[in-house]
């Protein structure tokens, strides 16, 4: 299987494991994917992340986060820049994801970061996903 879209397969990845109720999800790593990672972590959309060494890039293991009644804190991550269609963002065009209850994930020219964090910054950049 060729890899075209590493994100779409990260937030795919998280999406199923937690349809299902896994307490974790390994993805192959990235400094981006780290960098999402984090972000989610930050605003409490998963209980934590490690990365772990493998032969090749690095294991990314994403530790889910749930709800007492056992539902994913995350409704919905979606990729929303992709590959064969860009969607780039100025900082006054940041979508308000579920009218801020939600956010979206950036890459900045100051890296990775939250829409919260690129408007404080007035930055704008590619809107890789968001998630609510």
């Amino acid at each position: 299987m060729s890899m075209t879209d590493p994100i779409a397969d990260m937030l795919t990845r998280i999406r199923n494991a937690a349809e299902v109720g896994h307490p974790k999800v390994d993805i192959p790593a990235s400094k981006i994917k780290i960098e999402i990672a984090r972000i989610l972590w930050d605003h409490h959309y998963i209980r934590g992340f490690r990365m772990t060494e493998d032969e090749k890039q690095g294991i990314l293991r994403v530790y889910l986060k749930y709800t007492e009644d056992e539902t994913p804190v995350f409704k919905k991550i979606t990729r929303v820049s992709k590959p064969g269609l860009r969607r780039y963002v100025s900082s006054d065009e940041i979508p308000r994801v579920k009218q801020g209850l939600g956010m979206a994930i950036l890459s900045t020219s100051d890296g990775i970061l939250s829409d919260r964090e690129a408007r404080k910054r007035g930055i704008g950049g590619e809107l890789l996903c968001t998630v609510w």
